[in-house]
């Protein structure tokens, strides 16, 4: 039977329940001392009071060997950290922009959830290149302009990116071949640049080195349309090396402002390493994968209650994490058959039959589809299967889905809880006008079938739940305490972010700004 709405008014005055018990034995006593008879009535024990919800969920979460700290075993740097903070200004330039309009914060800001806060990305081409996260508009004058977002997936967080051991990226198209927990993918990597289940020699020292290569290569994120057209991956990367190293004969000319050197030179601790030497891609990547890596944000209450402290989630919370951690039989959604371990995901691919927005990755007939890991796998039981999100910060991190096409935690539940359903009642009137959408019907009702193919064949665990509007309320406080309260303070996230004091070498560095001209 599932957890009704009714147990947390049982549970919510335990001390009253015990002080009337303890008061009636007291007059009982009383009343029976004072008695001239020897014919006594026996004193009736006060009930042995039921487990607390802490207690429920404690029970709920019993063997799965949580510590509440996804860091554990880890070798993650800091942001102080010289390499990290080169990363950081590697970060927030627009100098690794191939038409100098667009840089890695452009989708990635930390105070944007480590996202863009927004459905679907609009890298190069923006009207206004420094305005991020809502208002920001594909100019007219855009390559391929139709009015929406011009890269077809959300923006996944860069925070805890340090915690990924296996795959990267929607589809997994960064992915460790190791294995290894804790190694952040290890030493064999496949990536784009190599063949599927084929590691890269070139991928760099962990996943996040790894991912970093790419968003430099696609021109509507950062390569653009124009220095850069028409060469090869390695070519950009080799151009931007050679731009940021001023040598060479880079497409587009070398920077007006150039004092990347000695920026390398303390970043690598090589004081006399010379720019052919030390600002190369590889290095790049590199430096740009320790500032990513040192975005460690965990200290949730969730983290706090794990630890011992019943008192640091509330307990419609607790509500809500017995829900998620039971399974169905004992009165739970089952969430966490994929959103396992300290970190919430299992880091594997699920067809879930979430709605398909946006400009799609040019399957189907149209090109409006997303195919999804079946891009990379080719096995028709990946078709439509995305990566298992993380669920730290997921409140700071939305909208949500592969294509952000759900903009509430309580409406991503929904759809996990009756893919179906959550179709049929999709209200589009919720996502930006703006976003593409003619397809979205279609191309869902594809997903949602291949969901319930994969159901039915016992491929995937997730399962139409029959949850009240109370218990789903109880999932998203859940939820919520996942977050860490630093990613939602500015003073807090301030050692991520660039300010006066930091040089900036190129004099290209991306301040960005929300709708109303604010600094972010």
């Amino acid at each position: 039977m599932l957890i009704s709405s009714a147990e947390l008014k049982n549970e919510a005055k335990p001390w009253l329940k015990k002080a009337i018990s303890l008061g009636v034995v007291a007059i009982m006593t009383t009343m029976v001392g004072c008695s001239d008879s020897d014919d006594s009535t026996p004193v009736t024990e006060p009930p042995v009071a039921g487990p607390s919800q802490a207690d429920k969920v404690r029970t709920a979460i019993a063997g799965l060997g949580l510590t509440g700290d996804p860091s554990t075993g880890r070798d993650l740097p800091n942001i102080e950290d010289p390499k990290a903070q080169l990363g950081m200004k590697l970060f927030y330039t627009k100098g690794l922009g191939g038409d100098f309009d667009s840089a890695c914060v452009t989708c990635h800001h930390p105070m944007l959830g480590g996202g863009d806060d927004l459905a679907l990305p609009i890298g190069v081409d923006a009207i206004e290149e420094d305005l991020l996260g809502p208002g920001r508009v594909h100019s007219t004058a855009g390559e391929h302009f139709d009015g929406g977002p011009s890269v077809p997936r959300n923006a996944p967080t860069t925070f805890n990116l340090g915690m990924w051991d296996s795959v990267l990226f929607h589809d997994g198209r960064v992915e460790s071949l190791d294995g290894v927990a804790a190694a952040m993918g290890g030493t064999e990597i496949r990536t784009p640049d190599s063949e599927f289940g084929v590691a890269d020699a070139n991928s760099g020292v962990n996943l996040a080195a790894a991912q970093a290569r790419f968003p430099v290569t696609s021109p509507e994120e950062m390569k653009d349309f124009g220095n850069f057209d028409g060469i090869t991956r390695d070519e950009v990367r080799s151009n931007l090396a050679e731009r940021l190293g001023d040598y060479g004969t880079p497409l587009g000319g070398q920077l007006a402002v150039n004092n990347w050197l000695p920026e390398f030179q303390a970043g690598f601790d090589s004081p006399i390493g010379t720019a052919e030497e030390l600002i190369t891609y590889d290095n790049i990547a590199d430096a740009l994968a320790d500032y990513e890596n040192s975005q460690v944000f965990i200290d949730t209450p969730w983290k706090a209650f794990v630890e011992g402290d019943d008192n640091a989630i509330s307990a419609r919370a607790q509500l809500g994490a017995q829900l998620f951690f039971n399974n169905v039989a004992n009165g739970g959604a089952d969430c966490a058959s994929c959103h396992t371990g300290d970190f919430f995901t299992d880091e594997q691919f699920h067809a879930t039959g979430i709605v398909q927005i946006g400009r799609g990755k040019g399957n189907g007939p149209n090109g409006t589809d997303d195919f999804g890991r079946f891009r990379e796998t080719g096995d028709e039981a990946d078709m439509y299967a995305f990566r298992t999100p993380s669920l730290l910060n997921t409140s700071a991190t939305g909208p949500w889905g592969h294509a952000g096409s759900h903009t509430t935690l309580e409406a991503v539940i929904r759809q996990h809880l009756d893919p179906q359903g959550d179709l049929d009642r999709f209200d589009f009137s919720q996502i930006d006008p703006n976003i593409q959408a003619v397809d979205a019907i279609v191309n869902t009702q594809l997903a949602v079938d291949k969901w319930a193919e994969n159901r039915d064949a016992g491929i995937t665990s997730l399962r139409e739940v029959p949850l009240d509007d109370a218990q789903v309320g109880f999932l998203v406080e859940f939820l919520m305490t996942l977050t860490d309260p630093c990613v939602e303070d500015r003073a807090c996230m301030s050692p991520w972010i660039p300010d006066g004091t930091d040089a900036n070498p190129d004099a290209l560095r991306l301040n960005g700004v929300d709708g109303n001209g604010d600094y972010l």
